[in-house]
């Protein structure tokens, strides 16, 4: 697995954030059981880590993304959706009603911190 850090990181990199006319795609790997909630940086250059605190058990580390991500975008949960991997590892969740540039400030603002 290789992290992209603040050193190595630019807009170019950010394949793992996508958009069509339907909205924004993110492709995600989560890893649940961690001692905090974080993105850690970029899995294997085609995804965003993020690491919950909760179990990957009746959906609990998936509504902890999405409340994670809502609060990372500062969006309403409601404009994000587990659009496929609702029981893998590996994610793509759906964004409506902001712009790509929106997400992708906010997103590259975080990984920069």
């Amino acid at each position: 697995m290789s992290r992209t850090t603040n050193s190595n990181l630019s807009r170019n990199s950010l394949s793992f954030l996508t958009h069509d006319k339907k909205g924004i795609l993110l492709r995600l790997y989560i890893q649940p059981r961690a001692s905090k909630n974080e993105i850690t940086g970029i899995h294997d250059g085609t995804a965003l880590k993020i690491r919950l605190t909760s179990p990957p058990v009746e959906g609990a580390a998936n509504s902890a993304c999405i409340e994670f991500l809502a609060d990372i975008l500062e969006i309403r949960k409601s404009q994000l959706e587990i659009a496929s991997g609702k029981k893998s590892r590996i994610k793509q969740v759906k964004i409506t009603g902001c712009s790509f540039k929106e997400v992708e400030d906010k997103v590259f603002r975080y990984l920069s911190c």
